[in-house]
């Protein structure tokens, strides 16, 4: 992917995103991968946030399925599996630990479908990570706390806006992600993650 373009917040994509979690999990189900949640999630999954085009959906299952078989499952609905475009590339193979959770738990796979018969959104980001990985809490508790608190929303997309113009000329959003887990950072400890 190229470098962010946020846009403003089109109304249509949870229903965008629900109609592919609907396709994603029969895929998956079809297949006997069970899928323990699925969930939208991402600044599209934040009613009033821009964000970039792209609706971000998350699959947990009890462990990581095979790669190859997962990709094969994938591919009738358009996805393939995402690699970064540096060897470093943050939430393509591993997400980017939070503090005080354990790192081991953060391997994922990543799947991308860039779509046309969407209007509003350019493409559709697969999240599968393990049931038991603190990442996976942490966005649901991010998404949650960010529609609880427009103000906070506000600052994010504020904060993202400048970092999508600051690295407007860059080949990937590498650098734009690492500087929006600042803030990310910050959050952590208002939003009281983890969880008691």
């Amino acid at each position: 992917m190229a470098a962010p373009e946020i846009v403003s917040y089109d109304p249509s994509w949870p229903s965008v995103a629900q109609r592919w979690m609907l396709r994603i999990v029969s895929d998956l189900a079809a297949s006997g991968v069970h899928a323990l949640a699925v969930e939208h999630i991402g600044s599209t999954a934040v009613p009033g946030l821009g964000a970039k085009p792209y609706v971000d959906i998350q699959v947990l299952v009890p462990r990581l399925p095979d790669e190859e078989a997962m990709t094969a499952v994938l591919a009738p609905a358009g996805f393939s599996r995402a690699r970064g475009s540096r060897a470093d590339s943050p939430g393509v193979d591993f997400d980017i630990p939070r503090p005080e959770s354990d790192p081991r738990h953060h391997e994922k796979l990543l799947y991308f479908q860039e779509t046309e018969s969407e209007p509003s959104v350019r493409g559709v980001i697969l999240h599968v990570r393990r049931a038991d990985s603190s990442f996976a809490d942490f966005v649901l508790s991010f998404r949650d706390w960010l529609r609880a608190d427009p103000a906070s929303a506000g600052k994010y997309e504020r904060l993202k806006r400048a970092l999508a113009k600051q690295h407007a000329g860059a080949a990937d959003y590498d650098d734009y992600t690492r500087a929006k887990s600042e803030f990310m950072d910050r959050a952590q400890q208002a939003m009281g993650w983890p969880r008691a």
